[in-house]
Parts: C-alpha cells; sequence; structure tokens
C-alpha cells in the first residue's frame, strides 16, 4: 500500500514537473501558459487525495489540449503529462 502511494506520488511530481516545463516555455501561447499555471496551483494547493487530483487535471488539460492555437509539441507534451497522471489510482 506505501509502495503504490509513493510510485503514484513519484509520478503525480512528475505530471507537475512536466507541465511546468510546458509552463515556463517562452514559444508556448500565454493563454495556454495562464491555464497551466491555474492548473498547476490547483495541483499542488488542493487538499484532495492524489487520485482525485490527478482526475481533476485530466479533464482540464483535455479542455486545454483542445486549443487550436497551441504547437503540436506543446500538444503532446501535455498528452505526456496526461499519460503520466492516467497511471495514478487509489
Amino acid at each position: 500500500m506505501a509502495d503504490k502511494k509513493a510510485q503514484n506520488q513519484k509520478s503525480f511530481e512528475s505530471a507537475i514537473q512536466t507541465l511546468t516545463q510546458v509552463a515556463a516555455n517562452p514559444t508556448t501561447p500565454k493563454n495556454i501558459k495562464k491555464n497551466l499555471t491555474d492548473l498547476i496551483a490547483n495541483l499542488k494547493g488542493s487538499q484532495d487525495s492524489v487520485s482525485v487530483r490527478a482526475a481533476n487535471a485530466i479533464s482540464q488539460l483535455d479542455d486545454v489540449s483542445q486549443d487550436p492555437n497551441m504547437p503540436s509539441y506543446v500538444r503532446v507534451t501535455l498528452w505526456q503529462a496526461v499519460s503520466t497522471l492516467e497511471s495514478i489510482r487509489d
């Protein structure tokens, strides 16, 4: 049980790091940076369990990735973060 929690936390932190890198990239459009910054703050600040925060983030990232102005390489990176978050289970 503790091993699974540790793995979930590691995956969660990896996804946050990926999202932070995309948000810090100067080529990422401003509206996407704002959405990602808000999402990262929600991920770090919520009192919900890691799996609930991951599920909420997946939903929000799905909406963000639909932006037609998003460069394809940013979309692919966001999908990688979604894949990492999907591996988190209670």
